[in-house]
């Protein structure tokens, strides 16, 4: 038997027929939907007179276009936005699909709310119509994005028609400093290999950087992989991620325990397998990092500079640089700490888990927003709501000046009413800062919620190792 990285392991196993060379006929696990990219793939299903052979691995949830606010009970009131999440639980009660709906206290995020829940095991392979499904990865599982036409494809048959990936390893040696974070080492590691460093590759993360992190954390990186467009990726499920699994899986006991184990400890990349592509990082080096432009890639550490025209020799990464700093309203080989932010974003599939809003208090101390500044923080589920407010975390927020929202989405991707205007500067703990996805106008800078948070009680772009300096004195 040739060795096999993970990614085949997992291909391997929920292969029901070889279609051709590049494409096999997958089985699916798990099948996540949310309210804006379900509705053609029902009404497909209604045209053809189609049912939904295995509602029970396929789970819905309503996240991207439901606003965020306190002021009514009512989470939707706009008309649009209303009936897409109304035609979603109408298809999901006609087939008998599970919903969390808009007033479900567990409702939230979609990549927030499955695994939080047990439903996201090792070996799984889980799709959804969103890009960011690539987050399961840090429990060893196969996850990736799907378009609507295939969500009506698996909805009939649970299956996918794939097209195969090359294999890419990524090995991040050391440990990360303190006050460096998951979300600064994989923004460091797309700026380096680009925004398209990963295009056609399953990237697999192993190292002992990685090995150190917490599950939170390798979520925030296996959800940030695609933005070097990867199609997927994964990090070999170790104790840490059984760990996890357990605590949130009840029903894995006994003899199904013991089995569950000894298959997950064989997901794994076989020792002196071949992979098509190799990276190799140091995490020592790591420093806190921030996006400049208006691609997850132009990126630098805190306590570097921006780019010059001088520094690239291709005229069309001149064209880039220039065009972005024109966007964004910095200047070539400027410093961006230092930078005046309107507005703080701490929330998303990226940073809206229970250990980031630890960080952003652990961080800000006992200092407010500062004057002029707008701070958001929307946990990315009702059981990381409900987990903050009994720690004391969302007093400690409020107290300080941040707005205590929601569940959801909110200002990762402006659906909903959560939207920046134009010009408006934004310290965001979200995975795009590409032209306009805040809002119209609006200028991102990526960063992880300690630099968030730093720069919501600065009023600027600020170096979050001065201020946790300080409240650790």
């Amino acid at each position: 038997m040739s060795n096999k990285t993970l990614y085949q392991k997992l291909v391997d196993a929920h292969t029901v027929a070889v279609l051709d060379e590049e494409n096999v006929l997958l089985f699916c696990d798990l099948h996540l939907m949310n309210e804006y990219t379900s509705p053609q793939a029902f009404s497909g299903l209604d045209g053809k007179s189609r049912g939904v052979p295995v509602p029970g691995q396929n789970v819905s949830v309503v996240s991207h276009i439901i606003p965020t606010h306190n002021e009514t009970p009512r989470r939707i009131a706009d008309p649009a936005s209303l009936l897409q999440a109304r035609n979603l639980k109408k298809n999901c009660t006609k087939h008998n699909i599970p919903l969390f709906d808009t007033n479900d206290v567990l409702q939230g995020i979609e990549h927030v709310v499955s695994p939080e829940h047990g439903m996201i095991r090792p070996g799984m392979v889980v799709i959804c119509g969103d890009s960011h499904t690539t987050t399961y990865g840090a429990l060893g599982v196969l996850g990736f994005g799907i378009g609507t036409s295939e969500v009506e494809h698996v909805l009939a048959t649970q299956t996918l028609v794939y097209r195969m990936a090359k294999n890419m390893r990524i090995t991040i040696k050391g440990l990360l400093p303190k006050g460096t974070t998951s979300k600064d080492m994989i923004l460091n590691i797309i700026s380096q290999i680009g925004a398209k460093g990963a295009i056609g590759y399953v990237v697999e993360f192993c190292g002992s950087a990685v090995d150190a992190l917490s599950t939170e954390a390798r979520f925030t990186i296996c959800n940030m992989a695609v933005e070097a467009g990867a199609r997927g990726a994964l990090i070999a499920p170790d104790s840490t991620a059984v760990d996890y699994i357990l605590a949130r899986a009840p029903d894995i006991t006994g003899n199904i325990r013991d089995s569950a184990l000894k298959y997950w400890a064989t997901l794994h990349s076989d020792s002196g397998v071949l992979f098509d592509q190799e990276y190799v990082f140091n995490a020592n080096d790591m420093a806190p990092f921030v996006t400049w432009g208006t691609s997850p890639d132009q990126a630098i550490a805190i306590n570097s500079h921006l780019p010059t025209k001088e520094s690239f020799k291709n005229p069309a990464d001149r064209l880039s640089l220039e065009q972005a700093l024109k966007y964004t309203k910095l200047t070539d080989g400027q410093a961006l700490e230092g930078t005046p932010i309107q507005h703080v974003f701490i929330g998303s599939c990226t940073n809206g888990r229970i250990e980031d809003l630890r960080e952003v208090v652990a961080t800000i101390g006992d200092r407010r927003v500062a004057s002029g500044v707008r701070a958001m923080v929307v946990p990315g589920s009702g059981a990381v709501k409900a987990q903050a407010e009994a720690e004391g975390i969302a007093d400690k927020l409020i107290a300080a000046g941040f707005e205590w929202r929601k569940p959801g989405c909110s200002m990762c991707l402006a659906m909903n009413d959560d939207v920046l205007t134009s010009g408006t500067r934004c310290a965001s703990t979200t995975n795009r800062n590409f032209e306009g996805r805040q809002g119209r106008g609006a200028i991102t800078h990526l960063m992880s919620p300690a630099m968030a948070a730093a720069a919501a009680v600065t009023g600027m772009i600020t170096d979050a190792r001065k201020l946790q300096g300080a409240n650790h004195a």
